[in-house]
């Protein structure tokens, strides 16, 4: 059966694309509260998985790890917000952003320094979808974990929508950020 997405692509229908605003609006007029799991992605709101206690556990590994490296010369952020354009408004499992004060306004491109995404029912759609969107916004590094797999693949270099750089650290390989270079986790870490 084919997605609604690939039906818009073939058939034309006119829908409402949302802004970031008006998404907000929503969340104000109490349509949508802290209990609705959605992202907006191209002005879409696409419903998150629910939380199953691997994915959490790998999350706060990683966030830990990344926390415990850097101290406080950054933020590191697990699954708040980050803004990519008027479109769409993520909610990745772990950002880590520039220190500064984000209580006017979520990070945007400009203040992230490295995207990780955990994925154990949601690989295909991180992969697909969320990656290709971090590459157009220029986001300069992300991390994807497949924890089903356990295999970590790191994304660098974004240019024209996709990521130029790939590789897949071996489990014992240490992995620095690159914006981020005093910081050293290695997927054996992650995944004990």
């Amino acid at each position: 059966m084919p997605t609604l997405s690939e039906v818009r692509e073939r058939v034309a229908v006119p829908y409402h694309r949302w802004s970031v605003e008006e998404y907000h609006q929503m969340a104000q007029a109490g349509l949508l509260d802290e209990t609705d799991r959605v992202e907006l992605i191209e002005g879409e709101l696409i419903d998150m998985a629910p939380i199953g206690s691997k994915h959490a556990f790998r999350v706060d590994s990683i966030a830990r790890a990344l926390q415990r490296a850097a101290g406080t010369s950054f933020l590191v952020r697990v699954q708040n917000p980050i803004l990519l354009g008027e479109l769409s408004e993520l909610q990745p499992d772990i950002a880590v952003v520039k220190d500064k004060n984000y209580s006017e306004a979520h990070p945007g491109p400009e203040d992230v320094l490295l995207i990780v995404e955990v994925s154990d029912t949601t690989l295909a759609y991180d992969r697909d979808v969320k990656l290709s969107l971090y590459a157009r916004h220029g986001i300069p590094e992300v991390w994807l974990l497949d924890v089903n797999a356990g295999e970590l693949t790191v994304y660098r270099e974004p240019a024209e929508g996709q990521y130029r750089l790939i590789r897949k650290p071996t489990r014992a390989e240490a992995v620095s950020p690159t914006l981020v270079p005093a910081v050293a986790i290695s997927l054996a870490e992650v995944l004990a």
